[in-house]
């Protein structure tokens, strides 16, 4: 489950990581309020304005703005609230943004030298051991800096004990850090790696993480990524959660306890079981089609996550087939097919080929109900049926 800046960072600062003071606003009145409240707490007249939404690359995209006044701040929420934001992590559709985030401006600082870095926390798959990333390169073009000098971007693995006092002064000296402000760092990043473990994530990122001319260490900005599995050890955190910001597909197969991830391909796919689905999505595309999505009802899967699942494909226009691939093990192909035979009911005249394929337990019994049940549905007996199938109606 992926966070918005100001809930990563108000868990930053729960656990000690410095962060600049902010306000969440949903309108431009409460901008203005926010940006004299700001001027009152920080003796500051120019805030920034930052676009609450699920991705990256907001600055060059518009959607982050310096204010000199409390009245420019209410002249940039005008047009920042309720503006469809294109990045180059949105696609060309954008997403919308409901809510900003105003926030001091902590570069005012004068002619002092200020220094940005990176600093991310994530699981290394091939070790199997949080990793710390980080630059002395930190700022808006990070990637940039990835692609084209990977020598200025150094890793730290920790170890399941934590993170260690000389792995931090290891870090601190190559991001060139001395005297207050190495010791300011080792605080935020302990911190922030407390924070990491102790929220469930799969990633934080900061960047920038901005070193003040006085030492004082800042997380400017913060990315947070929790695992969905262990949501229910942090109710607190699973309220976070922003419908508004994830594919209504994905949301209502949530509601229904499927599977379920969107793609962008033109063959629907319903399986019971994550390998079977894999399987599944691989013929779709040796076959020339392309998975529109993947669709997993679980090895138990009754008649009625069956229906749920048909109709969540049905409502994607791209989808030019549907193929429904069960093995009844645990379920009985006989209950799946009654799902299937309800939902098209429901749902009404279906103007796509259906491919359905049942083995397993009461397949025979399952393929009966299919037949006798007046609807338009091919089927398949092998993988190899399915693919010949849909290479049929995608060519």
């Amino acid at each position: 489950m992926n966070l918005h800046e100001y809930q990563a960072k108000e868990i930053l600062a729960k656990y000690g990581v410095p962060v600049p003071f902010g306000i969440l606003a949903s309108s431009p009145a409460e901008v203005l309020d926010a940006a004299l409240r700001l001027k009152e707490e920080v003796n500051s007249d120019s805030c920034v304005i930052k676009a609450q939404i699920h991705a990256g690359g907001r600055g060059k995209g518009g959607g982050v703005k310096l204010a000199i006044s409390a009245e420019q701040a209410y002249e940039i929420a005008e047009a920042m609230i309720g503006m469809q934001l294109v990045t180059h992590q949105t696609g060309v559709e954008g997403k919308k943004v409901r809510k900003v985030l105003v926030t001091e401006n902590v570069y005012s600082s004068g002619s002092e030298p200020l220094k940005e870095l990176y600093l991310s926390i994530l699981l290394d798959r091939k070790v199997g051991k949080n990793s710390i990333v980080y630059s002395a390169e930190g700022g808006v073009d990070i990637e940039e800096v990835a692609l084209k000098s990977p020598n200025l971007i150094f890793r730290e693995i920790v170890e399941p004990v934590g993170l260690q006092d000389y792995q931090v002064r290891k870090m601190g000296f190559r991001l060139g850090l001395s005297g207050v402000s190495l010791k300011n760092f080792g605080r935020a990043i302990l911190a922030a790696y407390n924070a990491y473990v102790g929220s469930d994530a799969s990633l934080l990122e900061i960047n920038p993480l901005l070193k003040a001319a006085d030492g004082r260490i800042f997380a400017v900005d913060a990315k947070m990524a929790i695992d969905d599995n262990a949501l229910f050890r942090n109710p607190s955190i699973a309220a976070y959660r922003d419908e508004n910001e994830e594919d209504p597909y994905e949301v209502e197969a949530a509601a229904c306890k499927l599977n379920f991830v969107k793609l962008d391909g033109n063959v629907g796919c319903m399986v019971n079981g994550a390998g079977l689905a894999m399987a599944t999505m691989d013929i779709i595309k040796h076959s020339g089609g392309a998975p529109a999505n993947f669709l997993d009802v679980g090895g138990g899967a009754s008649a009625a996550s069956v229906g749920a699942g048909f109709r969540i494909i049905l409502k994607d226009p791209n989808v030019k087939a549907i193929l429904i691939n069960i093995f009844g093990g645990i379920v009985r192909c006989d209950r799946v097919a009654q799902g299937i035979v309800s939902a098209c009911k429901e749902v009404g005249t279906i103007g796509i080929p259906v491919i359905v394929r049942l083995q397993g337990t009461n397949a025979i019994e399952g393929k009966r109900i299919l037949d006798e049940s007046g609807l338009k549905m091919r089927s398949a007996t092998s993988l190899l049926d399915a693919a010949n199938l849909i290479k049929s109606v995608v060519a």
